[in-house]
């Protein structure tokens, strides 16, 4: 796809996006606050059950049997000939042994059992080993596009992908899906693709820079959009070949990578947007505020 002759002005409606996107963080923000995130057990501990028989039973039945068992509030998924179930408890060994001989004598003696049980030490660990995860992520960012760049670049991209991976989690808030580990996962997967995105944008900026003469702010607008309008095409190229992957996953995956792929092809089309209308809409301001004389100045060597 060849943009380069199009007319739109990205820096004329600048502001109409970082308006909408103010609003959708706004709402973000209000949706976590009163909603929450619902973790899965990875999180806030509990037991998931993988049952695979080797005969098909009914949604009906199995729940039946989980209800009958006792064992307190779970979640249950069924797919052909196996069934999902995530029991916001932790089970004890002997809850799990009684669950798998029950199942047994009652539907399939050759079924086999996957288990996993979170405790709430282990919960908490895991969700501080994330958050920590995530900050090391964003600090290394920083620091990368600082030394590569400068700070209003740095500065720049970092709000790009906080807004970025955000806009994810207020999703998952709003719609209630699960928040595990392949979720965070994803979010690490869309920060580092934003970060990409966003780089390549900033080079040809950076490029552009060093061939023009800036004497007005009118001469920064023209450069940021040519720059943009320059980079559209691979953005564009890239995130649709990376889109038709994710949804695929998700349509054809199993359920265990579903909500990856569902985290990945929000993260996606969010990170496209907050590299053409955030990022580089937030430098040219900063840009802006430098006076004159100094814009024309080269920038340093490309690392």
């Amino acid at each position: 796809m060849h943009f380069e002759n199009r007319k739109f002005n990205f820096v004329h409606s600048s502001k109409k996006f970082l308006i909408a996107s103010l609003l959708i963080t706004i709402i973000g923000i209000v949706a976590v606050a009163f909603r929450g995130l619902n973790y899965g057990i990875d999180f806030s501990a509990g037991t998931s059950m993988d049952i695979s028989a080797t005969k098909v039973f009914s949604k009906e039945e199995i729940e039946q049997f989980i209800t009958g068992e006792q064992f307190g509030d779970y979640t249950l998924t069924v797919s052909e000939n196996r069934s999902t179930i995530r029991f916001k408890e932790a089970l004890t060994e002997a809850q799990e042994k009684q669950i798998k001989s029950d199942f047994a004598t009652k539907f399939d003696p050759n079924a086999s059992f996957e288990v996993n049980i979170v405790d709430p030490e282990i919960a908490k660990e895991q969700e501080n080993s994330a958050l920590i995860g995530m900050a090391i992520a964003c600090i290394g960012i920083v620091l990368y596009v600082s030394v590569r760049f400068e700070w209003r670049f740095a500065i720049s991209a970092i709000i790009s992908l906080v807004y970025n991976a955000f806009f994810v989690i207020a999703l998952f808030s709003i719609f209630q899906f699960e928040v595990n580990l392949p979720f965070i996962l994803a979010v690490l997967t869309i920060i580092g693709y934003s970060i990409n995105d966003t780089v390549v944008i900033f080079d040809r900026i950076r490029e552009n820079l060093r061939f023009t003469k800036i004497k007005t702010n009118a001469d920064l607008d023209a450069l940021v959009n040519k720059s943009l309008w320059q980079t559209l095409s691979r953005s564009i190229n890239t995130v649709i070949t990376v889109l038709i992957a994710s949804i695929c996953l998700f349509i054809f995956g199993s359920s265990a990578i579903k909500l990856f792929s569902l985290a990945m092809i929000f993260g996606l089309i969010s990170g496209v947007y907050s590299s053409i209308f955030i990022a580089s809409q937030i430098w040219l301001y900063f840009k802006k505020k430098q006076p004159l004389k100094k814009v024309a100045v080269k920038a340093p060597n490309a690392s």
